[in-house]
């Protein structure tokens, strides 16, 4: 089972609620990978030796790792951390995050500046690209462990709205097509996956 993602009501109701519309208005991975957001399905119980994640890792450059646990008790200002999350904003990187254990969202917006609330649980790991404006927060679970991963050395900079005079926010809303194919083998090599995966400028 992958991600579910959705468009959100236009509530102030608390940001860890679904923010569902009535009716539904689903939204498919096309829709996502048609704004340069790509998703793998992994299994998140074997992430220190998986060769799935691993295969990723080296296919796309992904040299950086380490682990986030955001919850109050583990996560220093806490409190502070989530509202700063939830600042629409941008990043002059992706944002690739793999969610080990627990769930969240991540909010993106669409073309038409319309939010869509994609949500993550065990399992989901996500790409977002540079210069697509976006927020994170937890659900009413308060809770998730997540692997950030970053080609080279991080960046944490965000970057909030405006931020449209930064290049790399121009070439994302310019830009007509940032697809491109890899191939990852299952575990037992009969099969394989195509995966894509956007590309607007080179990597460092």
């Amino acid at each position: 089972m992958g991600i579910t993602a959705w468009y959100m009501d236009s509530s102030d109701e608390d940001q860890r609620t679904p923010h569902r519309l009535n009716p539904n208005q689903p939204v498919s991975l096309d829709q996502l990978k048609k704004l340069g957001v790509f998703y793998w399905k992994l299994n998140a119980d074997i992430y220190e030796t998986d060769p799935e994640l691993e295969q990723i890792r080296r296919e796309q450059g992904y040299s950086y790792m380490d682990i986030i646990t955001i919850h109050k008790d583990t996560l220093p200002n806490y409190e502070e951390k989530l509202k700063m999350f939830f600042e629409e904003h941008l990043h002059l990187d992706d944002e690739i995050r793999y969610i080990l254990d627990g769930q969240a969202y991540f909010d993106v917006r669409d073309k038409d500046d319309r939010w869509i609330r994609i949500a993550m649980s065990k399992g989901d790991l996500i790409t977002l690209p540079a210069g697509i404006y976006h927020r994170f927060t937890l659900d009413e679970t308060n809770y998730t462990k997540a692997m950030r991963l970053f080609v080279g050395e991080p960046v944490w900079k965000a970057y909030n709205r405006p931020a449209d005079d930064f290049d790399i926010r121009q070439k994302y809303a310019t830009a007509s097509s940032r697809a491109c194919f890899f191939w990852v083998l299952r575990d037992d090599s009969s099969s394989y996956i195509v995966v894509r995966l956007k590309r607007t400028l080179s990597w460092r």
